[in-house]
């Protein structure tokens, strides 16, 4: 997945600083020395089932921070972590051992000691009382039901976009979230950067006047990759690995399956294609990918408390059995109840509708579409239709939106586990978004116009396409 954030004046791959970290063998690890936090003021928190409340004290000194899910994606984001003073990274967890060995070699370089502990079952991570909070970098399948656990355990969380597989487990998961006043962020953190930020603030502002039509494209299983379509591209060969191998003895499977339905053990396993393009694990790049786009689009139109009402379009599957399942393509016309429309396309998709007004795109982006002209903006810079729009001061009465510290989604993070605060990406933005992702999935595979009840969460008027909503967990875990 092309996940990149740029930190500096080039963009740099998230992932680029831990490729030269060797894959080593797990090792045991003894309990690390913590710096405390201290208290400022004291927290309640709602205990579930009737019991009586806890207080939870809210950090005064440096935030102890762990990762849940230590490959490469979670290995990325720990890194903003560990160069963050106000935080301290205290413990990984991962079913495959190997991860969990580099992501804690790499805390324990940075920190120069061998203090952090390493863990195969993410409640064992979750028992300790001198965790704050949690970064869950799972597959899919794994984000809500890991939160559930953490929340209720009285940890603030920083959950991995998409937010999950099924809109039911979201809710459940934003219900225990507001009633224990979690502090979540997601990790969409595009509205981090400042050039988004700058974009959306221009279009809440007027400057394009009314906006009639939003674009938002990403690549997906037809265009990363080489695109599955391609009979030599590693997805095709990916989605084609369907032998049964055994298990390595470095991976409980048990663990790493969770509540996701059983399936063989595999060579796709090994890489990241399977979790993001199998529907046992997944919806999809319409939502691993498609998010941040919507996201974005979310954000400027200032919208992150609801989600179109009606959803239309079509969609490519694999043209061969294999692992994939998912849409490799998705065209889908999306209309809120103010008549604004957004096109939701796969990168094939978009390229010769947004090339006719934006020439240079990239493989992915948000444009907003207005009475006086477009804006559009992507993870390299912002363009419009008229250039005086990048320097154009709003002045000081000018709606803002929120900066993130340093710029960074992890930094933001930290500042409001300390403030108690909201994030910039809270947690009705990731509800909203990954209803977008959701609906507009269901309709490319049934092929039918979803109407959506914003107010009641509801698909208006089929029982069919309701069932797309939830799916049940591989007992024993619940939510």
């Amino acid at each position: 997945m092309k996940d990149t954030q740029k930190t500096s004046s080039t963009a740099t791959t998230r992932r680029d600083f831990v490729k030269s970290v060797a894959r080593l063998s797990f090792a045991a690890i003894a309990a690390p020395w913590i710096v405390p936090a201290g208290v400022v003021r004291a927290q309640t928190v709602p205990a579930a089932n009737g019991a009586p409340a806890t207080v939870r004290p809210v950090p005064s000194g440096r935030v102890t921070f762990a990762l849940i899910g230590s490959g490469a994606q979670g290995r990325d984001g720990m890194g903003f972590v560990l160069r963050n003073p106000a935080a301290q990274v205290i413990g990984v967890c991962d079913p495959f051992k190997d991860r969990t060995k580099m992501a804690r070699n790499q805390v324990n370089s940075h920190y120069k000691n061998q203090d952090c502990a390493a863990y195969g079952d993410f409640r064992e991570l979750l028992a300790r009382k001198d965790l704050d909070c949690v970064e869950i970098a799972t597959g899919d399948y794994w984000h809500v039901p890991i939160a559930l656990h953490a929340v209720r355990a009285g940890k603030d969380v920083y959950i991995e976009k998409p937010l999950g597989v099924a809109m039911k487990w979201a809710w459940v998961l934003r219900d225990e979230i507001n009633k224990r006043k979690t502090v979540f962020q997601f990790g969409t953190w595009q509205r981090s950067r400042p050039f988004f930020r700058k974009a959306c603030e221009l279009v809440r502002n007027g400057v394009l006047g009314e906006i009639k039509r939003v674009d938002a494209w990403s690549v997906g299983l037809a265009s990363d990759h080489g695109g599955l379509f391609n009979p030599k591209s590693e997805m095709r060969k990916r989605h084609l690995e369907t032998a049964e191998i055994g298990i390595p003895a470095r991976l409980d499977f048990e663990m790493w399956q969770g509540p996701a339905k059983r399936m063989p053990f595999t060579k796709a396993h090994f890489g990241h294609h399977i979790i993001f393009h199998k529907s046992d694990y997944a919806i999809g790049y319409i939502a691993g990918w498609g998010i941040h786009s919507v996201d974005i689009a979310q954000w400027g139109l200032g919208t992150d408390n609801t989600a179109p009402v009606s959803y239309q379009g079509t969609g490519r599957f694999p043209d061969i059995p294999g692992h994939f399942d998912t849409a490799a393509t998705w065209d889908v016309e999306c209309k809120y109840a103010n008549g604004t429309e957004m096109h939701f396309m796969e990168l094939s998709v978009a390229q010769p509708i947004v090339k006719k007004y934006f020439p240079h795109m990239r493989d992915h982006g948000t444009t907003f579409h207005g009475e006086n002209g477009w804006i559009s903006v992507d993870r390299t810079t912002m363009t419009a239709s008229n250039k005086a729009w990048a320097k154009l001061d709003l002045g000081g009465q000018a709606t803002r939106l929120h900066a993130s510290p340093q710029n960074d989604q992890w930094a933001d993070f930290i500042a409001r586990v300390k403030d108690r605060k909201p994030t910039v990406n809270p947690i009705e933005s990731a509800v909203n978004g990954d209803t977008i992702c959701h609906l507009s999935n269901i309709a490319v595979h049934t092929g039918r116009k979803i109407t959506w009840d914003p107010a009641r969460e509801a698909i208006v008027g089929d029982a069919g396409a309701e069932a797309y909503l939830d799916r049940p967990l591989h007992a024993p875990w619940t939510l």
